[in-house]
């Protein structure tokens, strides 16, 4: 029998049958005590330590509970024959145990999910938060329901009728917590045997949740219409994906023959159409064009939206709405699946569209992300001349450039980061690999003077 002799600290804060039980452990994780090893009784060890029966037992009963010693009837307790584990090193603090990856500092970042976050109504959100706590302080302890607040999507159903010519009822809307958990829902619902055609280069997440989950997909390319219908017809795919108002990241608008082809293929071949309508509230020439939901009669199309561009990114609001027909499979298919977006931050977001906030808030950052394109459009020109392409600087919060000066994509990312700017690469939106490479310039996020100072610098770094 195996003799266990330690101190107990009966003035430390931590329980002695803690202190007892740790000691054991280590121990037979260290290999001192060895598999097979009699421990003393509960009374013996008792008497030994100076400690109560009842200390020992509780030591004894955890050690047994997470499998370190077995207790035999009428024979007593045994150190459980387990693979020994390394043994423990200290601790040490995070910056020297291990090295986390650095985040890059740039002094200007031409990211496009970044939004205009000094233009956001701050204290008319904050009036809206307040009363919605004070109002409906008990129920917003409760679940609710599945498919987001009856009242947020009444008013989302108004504003897309409105805005973007989408019809649908409360019912048929579904809120949840960002476009990738719409699209795994999506996939749960239209079931494993759909084949996704994916435009050919399309929002990289979205192609990501779809590989992950194990779906069919096929890639489409683009020509200057939007996805290829021709190339759709010709493959076996019965789900199109769709950025038809603002195609991400090319930036082409879709035009109504394409739509209107893209809905027959639909309605023929039994398939559907996802249109992310990512950031359509944003064309800087012309009205916002009205959505492909808004042409569908024949319930084919599946409507995205969000508001991590028109509002802020961090409440994680996104929303679908469901031809009639899916809405019914919904509730029969996924009904086990709780909402994902705070009730606290839906009925926030629902007084602040009710009380006109949304709006007004809306028509402003339109005026805002104008004028931002215009100063990006003019620096560039200033700067570039005709040395590289602009593509889709009509609408959105990002364009493309082509810049002509015979570097890799890579080497246009690295020498612009040499003087302090941070670019984003495309390829990573393309199924395959490119031959000219085009930079990502997102300006949302950015003063006016940041974007000035951006592109003068883009030029020293370039040219």
């Amino acid at each position: 029998m195996f003799e266990i002799t330690l101190t107990l600290e009966k003035t430390k804060k931590e329980p002695l049958y803690l202190q007892l039980y740790e000691y054991i452990k280590v121990e037979i994780q260290n290999g001192q005590i060895n598999a097979g090893i009699k421990l003393p009784s509960k009374r013996k060890l008792a008497v030994h330590l100076g400690i109560g029966l009842n200390t020992v037992d509780a030591a004894y009963q955890q050690l047994i509970a997470e499998g370190y010693v077995e207790s035999r009837l009428r024979k007593g307790y045994y150190v459980a024959d387990i693979e020994r584990i390394l043994p423990i090193m200290e601790q040490l603090p995070v910056s020297q145990g291990m090295k986390l990856p650095q985040r890059e500092t740039s002094k200007i970042d031409f990211n496009h999910g970044r939004v205009d976050i000094d233009s956001f109504p701050h204290s008319v959100w904050k009036k809206c938060l307040i009363n919605t706590l004070y109002h409906q302080e008990r129920e917003l302890f409760i679940s609710g329901d599945a498919q987001g607040e009856v009242g947020l999507r009444t008013e989302i159903a108004a504003y897309l009728f409105q805005s973007r010519g989408v019809r649908c009822v409360p019912d048929q809307i579904i809120i949840g917590a960002g476009t990738q958990y719409l699209i795994h829902l999506l996939r749960l619902l239209l079931g494993n045997e759909r084949i996704f055609g994916v435009e050919d280069p399309c929002f990289h997440r979205v192609r990501e949740v779809l590989r992950l989950e194990g779906a069919h997909m096929t890639f489409i390319p683009l020509d200057e219409s939007g996805m290829s219908v021709d190339t759709l017809k010709e493959c076996a795919a019965n789900v199109a994906y769709v950025t038809p108002s603002h195609q991400f990241p090319s930036g082409m608008i879709m035009p109504i023959t394409r739509r209107v082809e893209l809905l027959n293929w639909a309605e023929k071949n039994n398939g559907y159409i996802i249109e992310d309508d990512y950031d359509g509230e944003f064309r800087h020439a012309g009205k916002p064009i009205p959505s492909l939901q808004g042409l569908d009669t024949n319930g084919r199309v599946i409507y995205l939206g969000t508001f991590s561009k028109s509002l802020i990114p961090t409440i994680r609001v996104g929303y679908m709405v469901l031809p009639k027909e899916l809405a019914i499979l919904y509730h029969e298919k996924l009904k086990g699946y709780k909402q994902t977006v705070s009730r606290m931050i839906q009925e926030t977001l629902c007084l602040f569209m009710k009380n006109g906030h949304w709006e007004r808030h809306l028509n402003k950052m339109r005026t805002i992300y104008r004028k931002k394109n215009k100063v990006l459009l003019n620096a560039m020109e200033e700067s570039f001349n005709d040395r590289v392409t602009v593509i889709g600087e009509k609408s959105g919060l990002h364009v493309l450039l082509k810049v002509k000066n015979s570097s890799t994509e890579s080497e246009l990312i690295q020498t612009a980061a040499s003087v302090g700017v941070k670019v984003h690469p495309t390829s990573v939106y393309h199924s395959k690999k490119v031959k000219e490479p085009t930079i990502l310039i997102g300006y949302g996020g950015l003063t006016e003077r940041e974007i000035e100072e951006g592109i003068r610098l883009l030029k020293k770094a370039w040219l």
